[in-house]
């Protein structure tokens, strides 16, 4: 019975990291190309004007740092979902200092 109660523990606790259920860290892992879907994303994605999890540059090429995304149609890192609620985490657009705000 201990065992089972601590291994729900550990699982708990590897995939959130608050009460809201963000993924933890995963926002800065988010880069590169990303497709924009409607059903199916790898996480879902609220736009915000304040206060991102994630601030994110439209690029054109090499979307190699984290926050810099080139949208494209085929092939992509990552599909994204925007949604109103529940999303994994948030975005905000930005022209400069792309990243992770936390």
């Amino acid at each position: 019975m201990r065992i089972i109660g601590a291994f729900l523990v550990v699982l708990l606790l590897s995939g959130v990291s608050s009460a809201d259920g963000k993924k933890s860290g995963e926002a800065g892992k988010v880069f590169g190309k990303i497709q924009v879907v409607n059903s199916f994303p790898d996480y879902k994605v609220k736009v915000v004007n304040s206060f991102p999890d994630l601030k994110v540059k439209k690029v054109t090429s090499f979307p190699d740092s984290p926050g810099e995304w080139q949208i494209v149609d085929s092939f992509p890192d990552y599909k994204i979902q925007f949604v109103d609620s529940f999303p994994d985490f948030t975005i905000q657009w930005v022209e400069s200092f792309p990243g992770p705000t936390k």
